[in-house]
Parts: structure tokens; C-alpha cells; sequence
């Protein structure tokens, strides 16, 4: 595998620590809200060390006491991510279908990698930039960003934000305990939620610059397969995300 050295960028950590998945009355008193925004964005690197994808559906969904809490109904989402965790560099393409109004959370952010199990609540690591456009339908987050990540939350009490410490080959260490959401106004819990799988990194064609299809066919709008899981939610969401370049593996 080749890498190329990519400068990271300077980033402020605001502050920390534990947060929670869900935005019930209780969860979000926990928290300082931070200014909206992502991390600062980065170029795509030349090669992934793994990728992962989620199918997120809102009966996976948990309030921040881990209580089964239904998110928005008919929703779903995928998310795709391909990380070089020897960078720290993360690439994502988020697609929602059927999550309609205005995103709410106590994050700089409404949707995240939570590190949560199947089943359990967990703190929010990573924070995305929200797809858009917000409307009725399908919304669209695509890119890249490098560690320090920050989410903007700071538990009452605590001294640091939930991203400090973390780092990216925590993900790919054990996939499946952490999971991809996003928050609503109406579904403040998460509108739909779903566990990470690893996936092949050859496998993804996506909009953010990734792709297993040679750079001649760079046109194409064909999906690869990614796994029946993923495949099906974006054939259900009808998101096709159009490939750019090769993924080197």
C-alpha cells in the first residue's frame, strides 16, 4: 500500500467528553452546544487501510438512556466510509431517504459515528456534515476530514470533547461497536440509525472521490457491489453516487 503525506489541518478542540446517543429533554441538559460546522476538510489520500458501510433504519434506534426509541418512520440511510487510519484521514458519502424537517442535536453537528454496540447507547466520536437539501427528499453528505476530530459536545462536569482521544483504527479494531446516526426535530433520538460492517475497500464507488471502477469509467453511475445489506438500502433509498477515481487498496 502507497501513502502520500497530506498536512493536517489546524483544528480547535472545544472542550469534551462523554456524550450520548440520543437527543431526549434529559440527554441534550447533559451538554454545551458548539457552532455549527464540520471538521476542516482535507484532499482524498491515495490509498485506504479499510472502508465500512451502514444501513440505518429507525427501529435500530435508542434514546440516551439506551431505551428502544423508534426514529422516523419508512426512513433509511446509508453510510459509507473509507478510512487511512494511518493518517487519520476519514472519507464519507452519507445518503438519507425519507427524513424529512430541520436536523437538531447538541453536537456542532446531527449526524455521527456514535461508539455504541447494537443495542446500547454510546458516546458520539465523529460528527458529519448534515446532507442536504433539507426538504422531502433524498439528502446527500459527501468528503473527507482528518483527526483531531471534535463533535462539539461537553458533558456537564467533564473538561473534554467526546472526538479527544479518538482515533480512526479504533473503528477498524471492532466495526461493530459503533454506529451511524442522524437527529431531527422531530426524531431528536435519531431519526434512523444503523451498526458499521466492514466492507472490501475495492468494493465503493461514491461521490466523494472514491471508486473501484478504472478512472476511464469515472462517468459511470453505477453502484459495485458493496454487500447485500448496503446495496439493498441504497437501492431502496435510490441513491447513486458517481464514481471519480480509483481506489488504490
Amino acid at each position: 500500500m502507497t501513502t502520500r503525506s497530506i498536512t493536517r489541518p489546524a483544528m480547535s478542540v472545544r472542550g469534551t467528553a462523554a456524550a450520548v446517543v440520543g437527543g431526549t429533554a434529559t440527554a441534550l441538559m447533559l451538554f454545551t452546544a458548539a457552532p455549527a460546522g464540520a471538521d476542516t476538510p482535507v484532499a482524498e489520500p491515495d490509498s485506504f487501510t479499510s472502508a465500512f458501510t451502514a444501513m440505518a433504519t429507525p427501529d435500530q434506534v435508542l434514546n440516551g438512556e439506551g431505551v428502544a426509541t423508534p426514529g422516523q418512520p419508512g426512513a433509511m440511510g446509508t453510510f459509507t466510509l473509507r478510512i487511512n487510519s494511518d493518517l487519520d484521514i476519514v472519507c464519507y458519502d452519507i445518503a438519507l431517504e425519507g427524513v424529512t424537517g430541520d436536523y437538531m442535536s447538541p453536537a456542532k453537528t446531527a449526524t455521527h459515528i456514535h461508539q455504541a454496540a447494537a443495542g446500547a447507547a454510546g458516546p458520539p466520536r465523529l460528527a458529519f456534515p448534515n446532507p442536504t437539501p433539507i426538504g422531502d427528499g433524498p439528502r446527500t453528505s459527501s468528503g473527507c476530514m482528518q483527526g483531531p476530530f471534535t463533535t462539539g459536545l461537553t458533558p456537564a462536569g467533564a473538561t473534554a470533547d467526546s472526538g479527544t482521544g479518538f482515533t480512526l483504527d479504533q473503528i477498524e479494531a471492532d466495526p461493530a461497536a459503533f454506529a451511524a446516526d442522524t437527529h431531527t426535530v422531530d426524531f431528536s433520538a435519531g431519526a434512523v440509525r444503523g451498526q458499521l460492517t466492514q466492507i472490501p475497500v475495492g468494493s465503493v464507488a461514491t461521490g466523494g472521490g472514491g471508486s473501484a471502477l478504472a478512472p476511464d469509467s469515472a462517468s459511470s453511475s453505477v453502484v459495485p457491489v458493496v454487500g447485500a445489506v448496503a446495496l439493498g438500502a441504497m437501492v431502496v433509498a435510490g441513491v447513486t453516487f458517481a464514481a471519480r477515481r480509483e481506489v488504490r487498496s
